[in-house]
């Protein structure tokens, strides 16, 4: 369940409460009984590893392997790529 942050909008009093999506927004001040306000804040996220970015897929070296992998298959199998695509392209 997230966890939520309210301030009163007249005696500051600030506080945070875990709440469920379903459960109505509060209101009231707990301290002087006037208008509670939520406070939205920046939330922090960290992509942490490779594969987040589009750069990363690229720059890895995997993907020379498979490209050597790829040309040491068509080379073996005869002129079937070759055909497919030739005949795609026209």
């Amino acid at each position: 369940m997230p966890t939520y942050s309210y301030r009163c909008t007249e005696c500051t009093e600030a506080f945070d409460i875990v709440q469920s999506f379903t459960d109505e927004a509060l209101t009231e001040c707990p301290v002087c009984g006037k208008r509670l306000r939520k406070v939205f804040s920046a939330v922090g996220i960290a992509f942490k590893g490779s594969g987040f970015y589009r750069t990363d897929s690229a720059s890895s070296g995997a993907a020379r392997t498979v490209t050597k992998a790829a040309s040491s298959t068509s080379s073996s199998a005869s002129s079937a790529p070759a055909s497919i695509g030739s005949s795609s392209a026209a």
